[in-house]
């Protein structure tokens, strides 16, 4: 079981907006997850990001990893680096 940090998208057509969950990877994009850890907000100025630091600090003690995006996002908060200190 590959356990992942993923943006599931929401919202309706060309008004995307996105939560942050831990998911298996054998699971659709807005198919079933474990946990929402977060939300992003793209469309406004700047993007609106909101996380719940000790749940991620959780699962990445458990092994989750982030794709691409979500690791882009968590640098942005400054999230990685209190993980490698």
């Amino acid at each position: 079981m590959a356990v992942r940090f993923r943006l599931a998208r929401y919202g309706t057509k060309k008004k995307p907006f996105y939560r942050i969950v831990v998911a298996d990877s054998i699971y659709p994009r807005d198919g079933r997850f474990i946990e929402n850890v977060g939300t992003y907000d793209p469309l406004r100025e700047p993007a609106v990001i909101t996380l719940d630091k000790e749940k991620i600090k959780e699962w990445f003690k458990k092994g989750a990893k982030p794709t691409k995006t979500v690791e882009n996002i968590f640098k942005k908060q400054g999230i990685l680096n209190e993980l490698t200190l």
